[in-house]
């Protein structure tokens, strides 16, 4: 290749990226406003793209022009203030803009010597996360994509931290004829953990079910015999709810007995920055392991989990890898804390995150959200419908009425397109769920979601009445 030649294509690099930023700024600029759900003509218009592969090579400005043109409108607007559903949070713009750069970077963080900028920022965040939510500051840890890794990373350390005090050695040898391992969730555990628990070889149904109580807490009054081959998954943080299972009796009861204890804390780990909700969080520092979203509260760009484990060799143990043209150094290796090897720079993200909030600004995010979920509680009461939940954290449970209302009701609040809810099913009942967890969001936000809110329900039950 040519100097004129090369030149020529950093140009068009250089114009293709500036495009791409323009589109990206203005999709920003307009989000705010427009309907959370896309269209059905924008979802109609996905069709486009199922095309033949083609056998010519594109202009890359088209290229980015029709990804703009059909997929910005076919968008879910999770990135403005009026998106509730699940527990998704908008992307800092520290951490957006933090992703436009490690994409060009384009490193890859398996070991340090291919990225010693990602693999020194991993460190970083994962003191200051542990230190910002309350665990050991030098906490051994890696970044996953989601929390259902973390808890998957996470569980498979304690396989073999269980099974090594057994005498098996499960890295080598596999689950066949391993001697069992118990494992104890409550009630409400999370599909995640079901999930993550198959992966690990326990199987979804292989466990003991404790009960809940009617906040979703797992009771600790009816843990079964525990032993050091029990494995003890609890919740910070409720998906439906937000209720926290008592950590600190738990743990103490299954320290007592060698067993394991394992924290799901998606979203509700965060709750530790704040002295406000910090008392949810009593006992959990005292569990082995932990797993978190940062593409939740801390409004992180998808995907970014974090995992926590007390034992580091455990944890380097069950994720370790040797190869001989993998030879680590001296220093940490990220490939030893997670699953994945060649993986994206996650760290440059959630350090850009959290630099530019600072454990104030974390703190205020956390607490700002939490607010308007008892605004929209308080909403919704004054408006005569009931509010299922003790709303603790950010998430906010509303029934409308009979299921059938309440479906309905839900089908047009995301059809309305002024916000966006889910539906779920609450201990036997049909309800609305609120999950408030972005920094885009506002009180202008929340009260032209809850008017909205409380509009459709009420056309919905009127609706339902016997003429």
């Amino acid at each position: 290749m040519n100097t004129q030649s090369f030149s020529h294509e950093r140009a068009d690099t250089q114009e293709v990226l500036d495009l791409a930023a323009r589109k990206a700024c203005q999709y920003l600029a307009t989000v705010g406003q427009r309907s959370v759900a896309p269209s059905e003509a924008a979802l109609a218009g996905l069709a486009a793209f199922h095309e033949p592969f083609p056998n010519a090579s594109a202009d890359p400005l088209e290229v980015i022009s029709k990804l703009d043109q059909i997929g910005s409108p076919a968008t879910v607007a999770t990135t403005g203030g009026r998106y509730f559903g699940f527990v998704i949070g908008g992307t800092l713009p520290a951490s957006l803009a933090a992703n436009w750069l490690a994409a060009t970077w384009d490193q890859n963080v398996t070991l340090r010597v291919m990225s010693p900028v990602a693999a020194e920022l991993e460190e970083v965040v994962l003191r200051w996360v542990a230190e910002a939510i309350g665990l050991p500051p030098e906490c051994p840890g890696g970044l996953v994509t989601c929390a259902t890794m973390a808890n998957f990373t996470a569980l498979a350390a304690a396989r073999g931290a269980l099974l090594s005090r057994a005498g098996w050695n499960v890295e080598d040898d596999g689950m066949f004829g391993a001697p069992p391992i118990e494992v104890v969730v409550g009630e409400e555990v999370h599909a995640s953990i079901l999930k993550a628990l198959s992966m690990a070889g326990f199987g979804k149904k292989r466990v003991t079910v404790v009960p809940a109580d009617g906040q979703g807490r797992m009771r600790a009054d009816r843990l079964p015999r525990l032993s050091s081959s029990t494995l003890v998954c609890i919740q910070a943080g409720n998906v439906n709810t937000g209720a926290f299972d008592p950590a600190e009796e738990i743990c103490a009861r299954a320290h007592e007995q060698g067993a394991w204890v394992h924290v799901d804390g998606a979203f509700g780990l965060w709750a530790g920055v704040s002295a406000k909700y910090r008392d949810l969080m009593r006992g959990v520092a005292m569990a082995d392991s932990w797993g978190t979203d940062a593409h939740k509260w801390p409004n992180v760009n998808y995907d970014c989990g974090v995992v926590f484990v007390r034992d580091g060799h455990a944890l380097r143990t069950a994720m370790g890898m040797s190869a001989a043209y993998l030879e680590p150094g001296s220093r940490r290796e990220p490939t030893h804390h997670a699953p994945e090897s060649s993986r994206r720079g996650r760290a440059i993200e959630l350090w850009a995150a959290l630099k530019s909030l600072g454990r104030s600004g974390l703190c205020d995010l956390v607490e700002r959200t939490c607010g308007f979920a008892q605004m929209f509680a308080s909403g919704l009461r004054e408006a005569g419908f009931s509010v299922l939940n003790d709303v603790v954290l950010n998430q906010v449970l509303v029934s409308f009425g009979t299921a059938e209302t309440t479906r309905e009701a839900i089908r047009r609040i995301q059809q309305d397109g002024t916000c966006w809810c889910g539906g779920t099913v609450w201990q036997g009942k049909t309800a609305m769920r609120i999950s408030v967890s972005s920094w885009a969001t506002t009180e202008a936000d929340v009260r032209a979601s809850l008017d909205a809110m409380v509009r459709i329900a009420r056309e919905c039950n009127q609706a339902s009445q016997p003429r």
